[in-house]
């Protein structure tokens, strides 16, 4: 039987069993999937030992994606955006991408058609790791301007360093006055986030035909994904990124390419709800 698992501390929060569970009764795969609670200081000699304890491969969430980085070989992705959240053992090899890049712009493919047919300026809210993984994404699109806004300026700054001319960094300020150019605006923060401050933004300049997106998935319907859609404005949630991320990392442990389905979504919804 081929195994993969979730390496976090915590991890128990996790909804990737629910997804890959879902898949393996789909396709009929002989195979397994679990929650594995690892500490930082015991996750070096985790995946050092992934084949000894019966995985082919994992996915990594925090605080273990970057050190997760550096135990593998990453592929371009991954070194882009600074972290790893997907393992694979390929020949005795540990290799590792970031499949948050294609999550993001495959949820989007999904949920707005089109949404890419102009490539001017998007609008990212925060420079962290989701940021990152964003600005990646939009990069490989062919995005001309990523206008990263964070409060703390000299890490929007960072972004730029990493990625490029492409990345203009800005402080909170700047936002009422790049929303009038924006095609597109990513809340990559947790701000709006269960038990996180709230996103306080006016999406008041923002012209009907841009979209709007968010990473966060719980609460389902973010404060700005509800004030985006009582304008009408098209949106893409955080939950399909969720499950568009997890695509790949099935495939590459169980040899099927699995699809994202209303009846999947709808069973992560339950989940959550619980």
């Amino acid at each position: 039987m081929r195994s993969a698992c979730v390496v976090g501390w915590p991890v128990r929060h996790s909804r990737s069993p629910v997804i890959h569970e879902y898949w393996i009764k789909q396709h009929g795969v002989t195979a397994a999937y679990r929650r594995e609670e690892v500490t930082p200081d015991a996750f070096a000699d985790f995946v050092a030992t992934l084949a000894e304890r019966g995985y082919v491969g994992a996915n990594v969430t925090l605080p273990h994606k970057e050190i997760a980085l550096v135990l593998s070989e990453p592929d371009d992705r991954a070194r882009a955006v600074g972290a790893a959240n997907t393992l694979w053992l390929d020949g005795g090899r540990l290799r590792s991408t970031n499949t948050d890049v294609e999550g993001f712009t495959a949820n989007l493919d999904a949920s707005v058609p089109g949404w890419d047919a102009h490539l001017d300026e998007a609008v990212v809210l925060g420079a962290g790791g989701a940021a990152r993984a964003v600005v990646c994404g939009l990069l490989e699109r062919g995005f001309r301007r990523i206008d990263v806004i964070n409060r703390s300026l000299g890490r929007a700054e960072a972004l730029r360093e990493r990625f490029g001319a492409c990345v203009h960094p800005y402080h909170w300020t700047a936002v009422p006055h790049l929303l009038t150019r924006a095609v597109l605006l990513v809340n990559a923060t947790s701000l709006g986030m269960a038990g996180q401050p709230k996103l306080d933004i006016d999406l008041t300049p923002l012209h009907q035909d841009t979209v709007v997106a968010d990473i966060v998935y719980v609460p389902l319907k973010t404060s700005l994904i509800a004030a985006a859609q009582a304008r009408g404005i098209p949106t893409a949630d955080g939950l399909g990124m969720l499950l568009h991320q997890a695509v790949r990392g099935f495939a590459l442990w169980f040899g099927v390419w699995p699809q994202v389905t209303a009846e999947l979504r709808a069973l992560v919804e339950m989940d959550l709800a619980r």
